[in-house]
């Protein structure tokens, strides 16, 4: 059976969606894939979807709070002027008779710092030209040579019809699809090209993209650069604390992020804000100073990245605590973490750990059966305690309860239960895979100084996935609400007590792990911090001068 059109989402507009938008209208969203997707980064916004065939209509209207059956070139949306967040045009101007004159009747739905985004296909691209040569044009039911297609656009004559509506294009990102392709037929008409005075290596730029994914406003947006440079990849601590939330800032226009090891910044204007993020750069070696010295020179705002207790690594200490007093201002997870920092550094900031999008929920699929989650990195002393009380509920239950154990070698082989699975440390998205297949998560934390600087990201994550946590007290009272959220366990006993009476109830764990998901909707994605991050970035450069004084007072050796 083939999928209905617009099942899946296009990623290269899905990502540039303002993360944080309250109106997005999609013209021609088929059955809705991109809402769907869009839905579970933001379950906050208004959606509005028009889409003139009656089935696909009907499809969308699932993931849509209105969807509207019009000929968009005769109506104009049912939109206010100035209050469209983001304008998504996919794949729909190339089948308007006109449509120069759809962008510029509705340019001005658009907010002052809303965006429209479209995909429109490249009538440069090399198969083009292949079919002409060849002698084999022929229209195709879809793609590039579909046969609905009334309009073809350049990069160069899309960019003249967005000015035209009167918008400001900010990006056309090439789609290149078969690149080894288009590399082979250029070589071969490379004599051709040369003998026509076309330079071949431009021919290539332009022939290679199959589309184009635009973004314009209706006035040039603030610019900012965020660069960072992260720890080498372990686990999903990168994707959690970096790469996910520059990801979410980049939605919005005028906001360019790059994220590495050895990340740089691009050479830009002085006028041009610009932040430098160090993950958890301890910065305890001698050639620390002129390392800071040299990221000053480039006239960026100097940003640490922390959300570990400082205090497990003694030479932070040993070094005069340079990683928060050389740097002009720290960001970290939780509020304990950032009382300790502001006693190194005044200027913190807050971002809990939060999810870029609700995942589907894939479990609570065969009532007879529950299955237990522990996935954690150096947590084999917290646990072990509760060893025998898992032993003893996993024996009481046989076949209806297991245990899902990634990393932990140690603890899995110390299950005494025929029902039990391992998995060995994983990247990220393998982790949460993992988790989203279980029912339920067991998350202890000894009542240690280490522990309690913590973050709750566990919790969230189980919430995001509709698991039902058995959390301890530490880290997780703060967040759980015992019963009604999940359950806070103090002691190997309340565990077999806690993991006896859901075996016995599994609508008692389902209802906890509906409330947990509802919870992280409400309040633990990356749509509810986008807004905050991009303030206080450039509330610092804003600041700038004012903060380089105080480092410099901190630590006179980075001047």
């Amino acid at each position: 059976m083939t999928e209905a059109y617009g099942s899946h989402a296009n990623p290269d507009l899905l990502s540039r969606i303002p993360l944080d938008a309250a109106l997005v209208l999609d013209v021609g969203a088929g059955a809705g894939g991109l809402g769907a997707a869009y839905r579970r980064r933001n379950p906050a916004a208004r959606l509005v979807a028009i889409e003139a065939d009656e089935a696909l209509a009907a499809e969308a209207a699932r993931h849509y709070d209105e969807v509207h059956r019009l000929d968009i070139e005769a109506t104009a949306p049912p939109i206010a002027p100035g209050t469209l967040d983001a304008w998504v045009l996919g794949d729909v101007l190339e089948h308007l008779r006109d449509p120069w004159a759809v962008l510029k009747r509705d340019a001005a739905l658009l907010a002052p710092d809303g965006v429209l985004l479209a995909c429109v296909p490249n009538i440069e691209h090399w198969s083009f030209a292949a079919r002409l040569l060849a002698g084999r044009w022929r229209y195709d039911a879809m793609g590039l040579f579909d046969r609905s297609h009334l309009r073809w656009f350049t990069r160069d004559g899309m960019k003249e019809a967005l000015e035209q509506a009167g918008l400001v294009p900010l990006e056309a990102a090439p789609r290149i699809v078969g690149r080894e392709k288009v590399e082979t037929f250029a070589r071969q008409v490379e004599p051709t090209l040369r003998a026509m005075g076309v330079d071949p290596a431009d021919w290539l730029r332009r022939s290679a993209p199959l589309q184009y994914v635009w973004r314009a406003t209706r006035a040039a947006p603030k610019p900012m650069v965020v660069v960072a440079r992260t720890l080498k990849p372990v686990g999903g601590v990168n994707d959690v604390r970096v790469l996910e939330p520059f990801a979410a800032m980049a939605t919005r226009p005028g906001i360019v992020t790059r994220a590495g090891m050895e990340a740089a910044l691009p050479k830009l204007d002085a006028e041009i804000p610009r932040v430098m993020v160090l993950q958890r750069r301890l910065l305890d070696h001698p050639e620390a100073p002129g390392y800071l010295r040299a990221l000053r020179a480039t006239g960026a705002v100097l940003v640490q990245e922390f959300d570990d207790d400082p205090a497990h690594w003694p030479s932070i200490a040993a070094s005069g605590s340079l990683a928060f007093r050389g740097v002009h201002a720290v960001q970290t997870s939780t509020a304990p973490l950032a009382a300790l920092l502001r006693e190194l550094n005044p200027e913190v900031a807050i971002f809990p750990n939060a999810l870029s999008a609700l995942p589907e929920p894939r479990n609570f699929t065969d009532p007879a059966r529950l299955t237990l989650f522990f996935g954690a990195i150096n947590r084999e002393a917290d646990v072990a305690p509760f060893i025998p009380a898992l032993n003893r509920a996993l024996a009481e239950a046989g076949p209806r309860l297991s245990i899902a154990v990634m990393h932990d070698r140690r603890t899995f082989e110390a299950l005494d239960t025929p029902h039990k699975s391992f998995a060995p440390l994983a990247d990220y998205a393998t982790y949460r895979a993992a988790m989203g297949r279980c029912e339920l998560a067991f998350l202890p934390l000894a009542d240690t100084r280490f522990n309690r600087m913590k973050s709750d990201l566990k919790a969230v994550e189980a919430g995001g996935h509709r698991l039902c946590c058995l959390a301890s007290p530490t880290v997780y009272e703060g967040s759980i609400r015992h019963g009604e959220t999940g359950l806070i366990v103090r002691s190997p006993e309340e565990v077999v007590a806690a993991l006896r009476d859901l075996v016995a109830d599994p609508a008692r764990a389902r209802a906890m792990a509906d409330a947990a998901h509802g919870w992280v909707k409400r309040e633990r994605l990356h749509a509810h911090q986008v807004a905050a991050r991009i303030a206080w970035y450039r509330g610092l450069w804003e600041r700038r001068a004012e903060l380089d004084a105080a480092l410099l007072e901190r630590v006179p050796a980075v001047g």
